[in-house]
C-alpha cells in the first residue's frame, strides 16, 4: 500500500512539474505576491495632507500650525482663508483633513483659557481617519506638555473638536462592507469565467465547438454573458444585505451605480477570460485567477491607501479595475454621488475592458488556429 502511494505522490509531481506553465504558477504567483504585500499591505499612514485654516495669526496659533507642518506624518497642501474653501478640498480628496484655528486662540492662551482646536477629517476611509485623528492628539498632546512646562504649571491646553465627514460615528463597516461588494463581484466572476474553457477542454467538450459555424468571438460572448450576470447578480445580493442587514445607508442612486458595476464586471469578464484562454487546464486556470485576485485586492485599495504604497505601486494601481469601482461604490454609498461625478473612473475601466475582452479574442483565435 506504501509503494502505491509513493507512486501515485511521484506521478503527480511528475504530472505538475512536467508542465513548464504548471512550473512557472508553481513559483511566479508567490514570487510577485510576496512583493505586492511586502510593498503595498500597510497600515502604517504617513505623509498626510491636510488644510491650514488659521485666524488667529499670533504666535501661538503659528507655533501650533508648524507642528503639524513640521511633522514627517502630516503634509500641509493647502492655506485656507475661508469656510467655504474647506468642503471642495475634502469632496475631491485633495486633503485627509483641514486643520481650523479659530480667531481668538491666542488670545485665550494668554489668559489661562483653552484654545478650542477644530480638526474636519475625511471619515469615508474610518481606519485612516482613526490614524490620523491619533497623530493629530499627539501632536496636541505634546504642545500641551510643552505650553505647561513653559508656563511654569500653568495648564493652558489646546482642545480637540472633531468632526467627521461622511461617516460621523466613524464605524468601519461602512468603509469595508460597500467595498465587499467590488471584491465579492470580482472573485466569483473571474472564477467562473476562467474556469469555464478550461473545463470544457478537460472534458473534452471544447471540441465540439471548434466544429460549430460559430466564430471566436461568438464563443467568447457566450461565455462571457454567463459570468456577467453571475458577477451582477452577487453584486445585487451583498448590496442588498449591506443595506438591510448591516444598516450601511445607501445616500445615492442605483441608477448611479449599476452602470458602474456592468462595466467593472465586463473588464473582470475580460481578464478571466484571457485566463481562460491561456490554460489548459482548470488547475491553471485557478493558479492563473489566485495570481490576479490577490494583488488586485492589495492594489485597490480595499484596505491599506494607495497614497501610502511606493511610487511604481500607485502606478500598477492604475492597471487594476477594482480600484476605480472601489471609488465609486463608496462615494455612491456615503456621499450620495451621481454619475456624473465617475467619468474620471469610468473610462479607465471602459479601456481595461476593451483591452482585455480584445486580448483575449486574439488568444482564443490563437489556440483554434
Amino acid at each position: 500500500m506504501v509503494v502505491r502511494i509513493l507512486a501515485l505522490i511521484r506521478k503527480e509531481f511528475l504530472a505538475l512539474f512536467r508542465d513548464k506553465k504548471s512550473r512557472l504558477t508553481i513559483i511566479v504567483p508567490p514570487v510577485i505576491q510576496l512583493l505586492v504585500f511586502g510593498y503595498a499591505a500597510t497600515f502604517d499612514l504617513n505623509h498626510v495632507r491636510f488644510a491650514l485654516f488659521n485666524e488667529d495669526g499670533a504666535a501661538s496659533s503659528r507655533e501650533l500650525a508648524a507642528r503639524f507642518s513640521g511633522s514627517p506624518a502630516f503634509e500641509l497642501a493647502e492655506i485656507i482663508h475661508s469656510e467655504a474653501e474647506i468642503a471642495p478640498l475634502i469632496d475631491s480628496r485633495n486633503v485627509l483633513a483641514v486643520l481650523h484655528i479659530g480667531p481668538r486662540c491666542s488670545a485665550d492662551l494668554a489668559r489661562g483659557k483653552e484654545c478650542v482646536l477644530q480638526v474636519l477629517i475625511d471619515g469615508r476611509n474610518s481606519n485612516t481617519a482613526m490614524l490620523a485623528l491619533n497623530y493629530v492628539r499627539n501632536i496636541v498632546m505634546e504642545f500641551n506638555r510643552d505650553w505647561i512646562e513653559d508656563q511654569d504649571g500653568r495648564v493652558m491646553p489646546a482642545r480637540l473638536s472633531v468632526r467627521p465627514w461622511f461617516n460621523p460615528n466613524l464605524e468601519s463597516r461602512w468603509f469595508f462592507i460597500p467595498g465587499i461588494i467590488a471584491l465579492i463581484s470580482m472573485v466569483v466572476t473571474l472564477v467562473v469565467i476562467a474556469l469555464s474553457v478550461a473545463r470544457e477542454r478537460e472534458d473534452g467538450t471544447f471540441d465540439q465547438l471548434l466544429v460549430t459555424p460559430l466564430h471566436p468571438w461568438e464563443i467568447m460572448i457566450g461565455k462571457a454573458v454567463p459570468g456577467i450576470l453571475i458577477g451582477v447578480g452577487e453584486a445585487s445580493v451583498i448590496l442588498l444585505l449591506a443595506v438591510v442587514w448591516f444598516k450601511i445607508p445607501l445616500q445615492g442612486s442605483l441608477l448611479s451605480l449599476y452602470p458602474a458595476l456592468a462595466i467593472y464586471v465586463l473588464s473582470i469578464v475580460g481578464v478571466g477570460l484571457m485566463i481562460s484562454s491561456i490554460s489548459a487546464t482548470q488547475q491553471q486556470a485557478l493558479l492563473g485567477a489566485f495570481l490576479f485576485i490577490v494583488p488586485a485586492v492589495i492594489l485597490s485599495g480595499f484596505s491599506t491607501p494607495i497614497a501610502n504604497m511606493p511610487p511604481f505601486m500607485q502606478a500598477l494601481t492604475y492597471l487594476d479595475p477594482m480600484r476605480y469601482f472601489l471609488i465609486i461604490v463608496r462615494r455612491v454609498f456615503l456621499e450620495g454621488a451621481g454619475l456624473g461625478y465617475f467619468w474620471r473612473e469610468i473610462w479607465p475601466m471602459t479601456v481595461i475592458a476593451v483591452v482585455t475582452l480584445g486580448t483575449a479574442v486574439r488568444f482564443f483565435r490563437h489556440r483554434l488556429y
